[in-house]
This record gives C-alpha cells, structure tokens and sequence, in this order.
C-alpha cells in the first residue's frame, strides 16, 4: 500500500463503511470465541465525533479507534479490510496512532487484544509491543499491551 496514502478523521458519512470493515475484518475471530469480538458491537458514531477515529482509503479500507489516556494513547480497535490486509496498511495506522501519541506529548501507546487473535499479538510483538497484563473485561479475555515511544528531542 502507498505510502502516500493517510489517515484522516472520519466523517459521518465514512460510518456505514467503517462498520463493514470493522465486521469483515473480525468475523474470521467468530468460530474462536463464543460471542462477536467487542469491535464488531462498539457504536463508532460518538467517537468518530469526537475526531477519535481515523481512517485510510476511499472507500474506506482501514481505520484506527484511538482513546487519549493520561500517559498514553489507548488503541481501542484498528481493522483493516480482508482485501487490504498484508499491504502494509495495518502498520501504517499504528504509526499513525504512534505518531498522534508523540504529537499529544505522551510517552506511550496502549491496546488490547483478544487471547484467541494470536495473529494481531504476533504483529504487535513484532513492532515494539509488548504485554503488561491480562484480564477478563466484560467477558473478553484480553492481553494489554504497550508500546513505550522514544524520547523525542523538544
């Protein structure tokens, strides 16, 4: 995937292509787990408000959901579209989220996962991530991860 291409605040417009690409790239987690992943039932209309989702291509192909914490920026859902998937798209949204977490001063970027999506937690593992804990929440066995930025010089 380009580059070139980057995320931009989702609009009201971008929220019926969201949900299609939250739900494509998450009913492959279905036959794993006894309820929807937590993503696939989230309403992204008052995030998407706030300016807290950011999303990649027309049409719509990704999406991050990102949740200011007090030390860190919280990733609470990143999705790409299975016909985008393994371009490169999926890291260049967590580089986007690392490079907003830099922009608000903050010294880290958070997520969670599902214990079942063993493929997102290899890639987080890959890029720098790494795991803190893990806790049932709201029914969801969930492995939290952090990724600490480096210092930037200011």
């Amino acid at each position: 995937m380009e580059r070139t291409l980057m995320p931009r605040r989702a609009t009201a417009a971008d929220l019926p292509r969201v949900r299609d690409v939250v739900t494509a790239a998450y009913t492959k987690y279905l036959t794993r787990t006894d309820r929807p992943p937590a993503p696939m039932l989230r309403d992204y209309t008052g995030p998407a408000r706030e300016g807290l989702v950011w999303v990649i291509g027309d049409p719509v192909v990704g999406l991050v959901s990102l949740t200011p914490e007090p030390d860190s920026l919280l990733i609470e859902n990143i999705a790409v579209h299975p016909s985008a998937q393994g371009t490169g798209l999926g890291r260049r949204l967590l580089e986007f989220a690392e490079q907003e977490a830099a922009r608000r001063q903050l010294a880290q970027v958070s997520l969670y996962t599902n214990e079942v999506m063993t493929e997102s937690q290899a890639v987080y593992a890959r890029l720098g991530y790494r795991e803190v804990r893990r806790a049932i929440e709201h029914g969801y066995r969930r492995i939290f991860m952090v990724k600490d930025l480096a210092a930037r010089p200011g």
